[in-house]
């Protein structure tokens, strides 16, 4: 057993989950503030020069877990681990944000799909060493290449 404390909170445009974009295609372009703790804020020292951000979070308003999901544009569950369903085990969100600016303890990001006030556990420096030619989407690709074939149809 462990236990995870915040590092602060997120500000977002979002009150409520059916706010958020979801599913394939989604975009996420809202504007949002990552707000640190005082105690924290000495962490971001050097962080102006990264471009995207992984933000670690907790679902904070999910309160159980299902292992198959329904994701809005599949037809048929998944397992949670091969979605973004916020019903999970462990309840925690990763999301990757554009960094605009930093205000002292405050960042200024850009791709928020959180719910105002909900808790921060972790931001890390986007790092990928992976080229994007080498990435599987998994069932995913099959439902996008549905969508984009029902919108050439239209």
């Amino acid at each position: 057993m462990f236990t995870l404390s915040p590092i602060g909170y997120v500000r977002s445009p979002y009150a409520e989950t059916s706010q958020v974009p979801k599913g394939p295609g989604a975009e996420h372009q809202a504007e949002g503030i990552l707000e640190l703790l005082p105690e924290f804020a000495p962490g971001l020292t050097d962080i102006e020069g990264f471009s995207h951000l992984y933000v670690l979070w907790r679902f904070h308003q999910a309160d159980s877990y299902d292992l198959m999901s329904m994701p809005p544009t599949a037809d048929s569950p998944h397992g949670v681990f091969t979605t973004r369903s916020p019903r999970r085990p462990n309840g925690i969100g990763l999301t990757v944000v554009r960094l605009l600016r930093r205000e002292g303890a405050r960042l200024i990001v850009q791709g928020v799909d959180m719910l105002d006030g909900t808790p921060l556990l972790d931001i890390k420096p986007y790092l990928s060493s992976v080229p994007a030619d080498q990435i599987a989407r998994g069932w995913m690709t099959e439902t996008e290449a549905r969508r984009a074939s029902a919108r050439v149809d239209r």
